[in-house]
């Protein structure tokens, strides 16, 4: 059996072969989880966005690195957006030839302010002539949501093929998971512990009771409260949010309302980018990402980007947020495994045999490398799902259960212009009805095994609690796509990929079918970077009417969020922006280790389902926990 590559996709898969993938060949028809349904409507409008090829990529990589290396000509001299168009961004002339390539097909278009990315707007019928490809319509087999996508990669004319990087917008079918998740309803009381490191300080917003807490008790489990009794509040920066669910700002408002918090008011500034995201079951995860950002940095200007969750929409409304550079720093709470990048995409109901569209990935990467540029933080949840991101990161036509669990990580948590986000569970105590009680005594790797341990013992029948338990954790890992960044380099307990690790699709009628080997011992960027409390059952509080009011939750769509919020404090104590965050923080723990007066705790206990806590960086919490105030006063201080 033979695998036909497109131009495109023959770049893609050289660079996959080199990083060790073996991508198995296309599988039969009745091995699709999605059925095709013929060619779409060709009248129907849509809008792709091509994005274009950086320039001088190697020498944006080193400024990126000069603006937080002290010492450096260049520390601290972020570019705008108009800077970096004129130095990274696609050439005038370039951009010319694509546009008028694109009248051509009568297709109008607008280039970004970025020279990163032009938006077009046509017909199918359009897109399909300029991009020489058909495009169907597909049914999932679960019977759940349709979508339509190209049946072969857009293919473009020779003299503009080198300059486009990728598109995306044709294909609708992929869609991105929120990274939240509810409770587990164990009865019985839970009653907290003494938090280690920190004491309680009277912040009227903290309740000290896991699963209702607030940005109260962030401020009192990482040491954010002297920099609110100095005056820093996050005054004069500004937070983004980059999310695909529309929310109602009034949840927010009602938040920091409910819980004493005075806040600037008439702070909230909503963009809808593609038409904007629906209302929908996603609007809590906006609320939530508001919520905490714009808690912990009460006085901070906030702008919600919001986008559909299908097709371009995360990628324009990221674009977007970077492009108009108006916030200091950005976060977003949604992703899905990084390694769906390289699936056959036969899986999902196309007849193409492309096995590796890391477009996504591309695209990503090159609006993160702005973004560092302009000296924009950026943070992103790691996933919810430990060790094994496929688990809670189906985003395909397929249904659960139709893929296995490797090892994996989530994107784009794991692109390494990004600092992810990881999950820790803080101290408590819990127990069920008629057993005993049992205790987190320290802040721990989070991940939910240390309930089934405990239910194996105490419930022997199960009574249904292993659906909900496995594998629910912080995510981390190693990608196996991207490279160890500089910054891990020389970083004790950075990992590579482990061996023997496949992506099986598991047909109901044809049996199991391996469509990735992935990559043994892959010297590949590790992630998380940072973590905080992100245990559902040491959760906190939210507030979102789509929900049903007040609910709730954990997941690393808290902790993200919550690093943004931090950020903008940062920005307000360092009189400046404080730019890409992980040369710094990971020369900061090379350095100073941990200690009393370190900007960092190490997470020693736990793991989530297959890394363990460690005395240093490990893939369950990254280099570990923040002491926000210590770490104010080295950025303060320029080291």
């Amino acid at each position: 059996m033979s695998t036909r590559l497109h131009p495109r996709s023959l770049a893609c898969s050289m660079a996959l072969a080199l990083a060790g993938f073996s991508a198995t060949a296309a599988a039969a028809p009745q091995m699709q989880a999605s059925v095709d349904m013929g060619a779409a409507n060709a009248s129907q409008s849509a809008h792709v966005t091509l994005v274009l090829k950086l320039r001088n990529r190697d020498a944006l990589a080193q400024y990126i690195r000069d603006t937080v290396t002290p010492g450096s000509p260049h520390f601290q001299q972020f570019l705008s957006t108009r800077q970096f168009a004129s130095q990274y961004g696609a050439s005038a002339t370039d951009i010319a030839r694509v546009q008028a390539w694109l009248r051509q097909q009568g297709l109008a278009s607008t280039v970004m302010a970025n020279h990163l990315a032009i938006r077009t707007t046509g017909t199918l019928r359009q897109f399909e002539t300029a991009f020489r490809t058909s495009i169907h319509d597909y049914a999932s087999r679960s019977g759940g949501r349709s979508f339509r996508r190209p049946v072969a990669q857009p293919a473009f004319p020779a003299d503009i093929a080198n300059l486009i990087a990728t598109t995306t917008g044709l294909d609708t079918q992929r869609t991105f998971q929120s990274h939240r998740i509810r409770t587990l309803p164990l009865s019985g009381q839970h009653t907290v512990l003494p938090m280690l490191r920190t004491a309680k300080t009277g912040n009227p917003t903290a309740t000290g009771i896991p699963g209702s807490y607030t940005v109260g008790d962030v401020a009192d489990f990482y040491h954010i409260n002297p920099l609110y009794q100095h005056g820093i509040t996050g005054k004069g920066s500004t937070v983004a949010i980059v999310t695909l669910s529309n929310f109602d700002p009034a949840d927010a408002t009602a938040y920091w309302n409910d819980i004493g918090l005075t806040t600037k008011p008439n702070r909230i500034t909503q963009v809808h980018v593609d038409g904007g995201g629906a209302i929908d079951g996603g609007s809590g995860e906006t609320a939530l990402d508001v919520e905490q950002a714009g808690g912990l940095a009460p006085d901070a200007n906030i702008v919600v980007y919001d986008a559909p969750n299908a097709g371009n929409g995360f990628i324009d409304a990221f674009a977007q947020a970077v492009s108009d550079n108006t916030a200091d720093s950005i976060s977003t709470s949604w992703g899905g495994p990084e390694i769906y990048n390289f699936a056959a995409l036969n899986v999902n109901g196309a007849s193409d045999t492309d096995t590796t569209d890391v477009g996504d990935l591309v695209a990503f990467d090159e609006v993160l490398m702005e973004a560092a540029a302009q000296g924009q933080s950026v943070f992103a949840a790691s996933g919810d799902s430990g060790a094994y991101d496929t688990v809670r990161g189906l985003g395909f036509g397929g249904g659960p259960g139709q893929f296995n669990a490797p090892l994996t990580v989530d994107s784009p948590a794991s692109d390494p212009y990004i600092t992810a986000a990881g999950g820790t569970t803080v101290p408590y105590s819990f127990s069920v009805t008629g057993g005993p009680t049992a205790t987190i005594a320290k802040e721990s790797v989070w991940g939910w095994d240390y309930l089934e341990t405990y239910l194996d013992a105490n419930e022997p029948t199960d009574g249904g609690w292993h659906q909900y338990l496995y594998s629910v954790g912080g995510g981390g890992g190693v990608s196996v796509y991207w490279h160890t960044p500089f910054y891990q380099a020389f970083t004790q307990g950075i990992r590579r990929s482990q061996p023997k690790q496949t992506l099986v699709y598991n047909d109901p009628a044809s049996g199991p079918y391996t469509y990735l080997k992935l990559p043994a011992h892959f010297r590949g960027r590790n992630v998380p970077d940072i973590s905080l409390n992100a245990d559902p059952q040491t959760g906190y509080i939210v507030v979102s009417s789509s929900d049903g009011g007040i609910i709730s939750e954990g997941g690393t769509s808290f902790v993200a969020p919550q690093l943004n919020g931090i950020s903008a404090l940062l920005t307000q104590s360092s009189g400046h922006r404080v730019g890409f965050w992980n040369p710094q923080v990971y020369l900061l723990q090379n350095v100073f280790g941990y200690g009393a007066w370190s900007p960092f705790h190490a997470v020693r206990a736990g793991d989530n389902w297959f890394y363990e806590g460690k005395p240093h960086y490990t893939p369950g919490a990254g280099i570990g926990t923040l002491d926000v105030a210590n770490l104010a006063l080295f950025l303060k201080g320029g080291f």
